[in-house]
């Protein structure tokens, strides 16, 4: 094998250029490896320059991460801990909520920025006190925020203890459960009929599901001989914000894993929603043959016409016109999951048993949300039989 070597950063080898890399490890150490393939010297050359940029990058931010700075401000700590090591394993749909509570909600109120470690309970509780008058939500979701980005500080040695455990608490607000009565059931049911998203909400109300396992469903979990759906996937917002700011720069949704792992379900279905999605099935068939190669072909049962999943937003905004076109209370689409599991405490359903259905992260999170309707029963509705399926449409059982 030839080999030629060149006085600057990169060298021909066999057939093509090459350029030496570094490699930084977890540890702090490097490990040193080449990168070739390249055309010309000038490509190799931009590639060692363009990694030599990463290298650098990287170093710094590993030394920031494991030099302890016990004299940081808690300005500081708190915005190095967001961006550098909390967005980097959560999803953006998460970063968006946080990025808001930091640069919206925690930092218009910091008014002096103290160090990190004078910031005792009694700072936090004041700060708590004046962000919580921001919104109904402001002082839990800041105070959850707090707890976690000082957890990590006292794991990193900045901080020797968590004072966010000992400051006031603001508890989550419980969500009010719209029941709608029998007869608006119907009257919902019978305007949906023809609107295109009869299926969705038969999923929602009978089968218990979020809006993002609704969208994320596709043919492949459907098993019409066993009447089954199985939830495997959800789609999501995908909010892109740059660094430093709370500002949604792109808004995109996405394909993704469910919401937790006990989100992974296989749930026998009515006999009503295995019929509406054979129609489902026929009616994008026909999109498929009317758009041609111009047909975005994901295999979702919920789609708008051209295959493109809907938005976020879509589902909702579609109840509320029915709603409100047919004189019916607001009703969401969580609210329509919150009647399915109404419907099966009323039936005397075991809660480990709806827990499961619904796709909780554990049985704790399902008392929460349902301990006040368990001990109001008179203000359940009664069990939607076949009655609410408007004629010319199969029972729902």
């Amino acid at each position: 094998m030839s080999q030629k070597k060149n006085k600057g950063v990169a060298f021909y080898e066999g057939n093509s250029w090459f350029h030496r890399v570094k490699l930084l490890q977890p540890d702090g150490s490097v490990k040193y490896s080449k990168r070739g393939g390249f055309q010309s010297e000038a490509e190799a050359e931009a590639s060692y320059y363009k990694h030599e940029e990463e290298f650098k990058k990287e170093s710094r931010k590993l030394q920031v991460a494991t030099k302890v700075n016990k004299e940081i401000g808690l300005k500081d700590y708190l915005f190095y801990w967001f961006e550098e090591v909390f967005s980097e394993r959560v999803e953006n749909s998460t970063r968006m909520i946080c990025a808001y509570t930091l640069y919206d909600l925690i930092l218009p109120n910091l008014q002096q920025d103290i160090k990190l470690r004078f910031a005792n309970v009694e700072f936090f509780d004041s700060l708590l006190d004046v962000v919580s008058k921001s919104c109904e939500s402001a002082g839990n979701k800041s105070r959850e925020f707090l707890y976690m980005a000082m957890k990590e500080a006292v794991v990193d040695g900045y901080i020797k203890t968590n004072p966010i455990q000992a400051t006031k608490p603001y508890p989550r607000k419980k969500p009010k459960i719209m029941i709608l009565n029998k007869a608006n059931i119907k009257k919902l049911l019978s305007a949906a009929y023809d609107s295109g998203w009869y299926l969705e909400i038969l999923l929602a109300l009978f089968s218990g599901l979020r809006k993002g396992e609704i969208a994320g469903l596709k043919f492949s979990d459907f098993n019409p001989e066993n009447s089954t759906i199985y939830i495997q996937r959800q789609i999501t917002s995908n909010p892109m914000i740059p660094k430093g700011s709370s500002k949604i720069e792109e808004y995109k949704v996405a394909e993704k894993e469910p919401k937790t792992d006990n989100s992974y379900r296989m749930l026998k279905i009515p006999l009503a929603i295995a019929e509406e999605i054979e129609k489902r099935r026929k009616l994008i068939e026909a999109n498929k043959q009317k758009y041609g190669e111009d047909y975005y072909d994901h295999d979702y049962i919920s789609c708008q016409e051209n295959g493109v999943p809907h938005s976020t937003a879509s589902m909702n905004t579609a109840l509320t016109k029915l709603c409100s076109r047919n004189g019916l209370p607001h009703i969401t689409v969580h609210g329509l999951r919150h009647m399915y599991a109404t419907i099966l405490i009323e039936k005397g359903v075991p809660l480990i048993k709806i827990s499961a259905l619904l796709g909780h992260a554990s049985v704790t999170t399902t008392f929460e949300y349902y301990c006040d309707v368990m001990d109001e029963n008179e203000q359940i509705i009664s069990f939607m039989n076949n009655t609410f399926v408007p004629e010319g449409s199969a029972a729902v059982c």
